[in-house]
């Protein structure tokens, strides 16, 4: 693991990705059958499924959240790192909606980034939750029309060649793959000129795996660290002709496969994957180690949970806060599990404005 390198450098963590504004609201399961969702799933709308947004705002009492996976997860780092640590791109449209996303990001002390298109509205998301599972319908709007232009402009890919950690949401092989390669291959070159940098992938929801298998097979040797979950997990195993029945062997075996893919360049440590499993224990595959290892998570009262949208990105944010910081591997699923833990007990994907937790 690296040294604490947040302790001297400004903006070292870089994310990308596709920004969103949350329309969070607690439905039953007819409105889930009446749009063709899981309890527990993430899909990009379809034209049938467009309607979704202004049938939840018209049928129930709904909570506007500022959201996209890496931009929660850059927040959630940020909680725990000094200072104008994180910065973010993706894209907005010129509206009301890009101005919530820069507020929240503005509190919480990330640096955005965002290229605009005045011509398309601001992406937004449909969290329907039923209990303490979380649906999401997705209208990319605007985030769908990034372009590597803007990365590739000075002002962006100084930023990109400034920082020392890069995280990469797998929603973005959806937008723009090629972008996502440059910045892995930025990487790549400059572990090759001595430069110690890390890339991270999450793989985001279980239709990155099945639908855009090739663009993520070109990112995934670049990785150093991948996140997933056990469906996002099992649907990689299913893409990729492993095993993936039983969840209680095939989830640590999908981890062990990722961790042993080939590295696209040389690196100080091995790859390390890092699958959730709610309520149940994290696994941590090592390439190199047959041996998964398993954190339990310390279980938040079911009385003082609010709702799970935003846990695994929370989770993302306190795990790489604490590798950024030079913390090893137990440590950092602690800090993962920390925050993901206060994000429940919290609506949406927010975070409090100050911590006594200590990576």
């Amino acid at each position: 693991m690296p040294s604490d390198a947040a302790a001297n450098e400004e903006f070292i963590l870089f994310g990308m990705e596709n920004p969103l504004l949350d329309i969070s609201a607690h439905v039953d399961a007819a409105f889930l059958a009446k749009y063709g969702l899981d309890a527990n799933n993430a899909v990009l709308a379809s034209d049938a499924q467009k309607p979704i947004y202004d049938d939840l705002v018209a049928s129930y009492k709904v909570e506007y959240v500022a959201g996209g996976a890496a931009q929660n997860t850059l927040r959630g780092a940020q909680h725990f790192l000094p200072k104008n640590s994180t910065v973010y791109v993706g894209c907005v449209g010129d509206d009301d909606s890009a101005k919530i996303l820069r507020a929240a990001a503005e509190k919480d002390g990330l640096r955005t980034e965002y290229m605009v298109d005045s011509t398309t509205p601001t992406g937004r998301c449909a969290v329907c939750i039923t209990g303490h599972f979380r649906s999401l319908c997705t209208d990319l709007q605007a985030a769908n029309n990034y372009s590597i232009a803007h990365l590739r402009q000075p002002s962006t890919w100084a930023l990109v060649e400034a920082a020392r950690f890069y995280y990469i949401g797998g929603y973005f092989l959806t937008v723009s793959p090629d972008s996502a390669l440059a910045v892995a291959e930025h990487v790549h070159a400059s572990r090759a000129a001595g430069a110690g940098k890390t890339f991270m992938l999450n793989l985001s929801a279980p239709f990155i795996p099945q639908f855009f298998k090739d663009p993520l097979a070109k990112l995934l040797p670049h990785a150093d660290v991948v996140f997933g979950n056990e469906a996002e997990a099992l649907a990689y195993a299913a893409a990729n002709g492993l095993p993936h029945a039983d969840p209680a062997t095939d989830v640590p075996a999908a981890a062990r496969a990722i961790a042993a893919l080939p590295r696209a360049h040389l690196a100080a440590s091995p790859r390390v994957v890092v699958i959730t499993q709610g309520r149940d224990p994290t696994l941590v595959a090592v390439a190199g180690n047959d041996k998964v290892l398993s954190f339990p998570v310390s279980a938040v009262p079911e009385e003082q949970i609010v709702d799970t949208n935003g846990a695994g990105d929370a989770f993302c944010g306190g795990f790489i806060a604490a590798l950024v910081r030079g913390r090893p591997v137990d440590a950092c699923v602690h800090a993962g599990q920390h925050l993901a833990a206060v994000v429940i007990q919290r609506s949406g994907p927010t975070y409090p404005a100050t911590t006594d937790f200590v990576i």
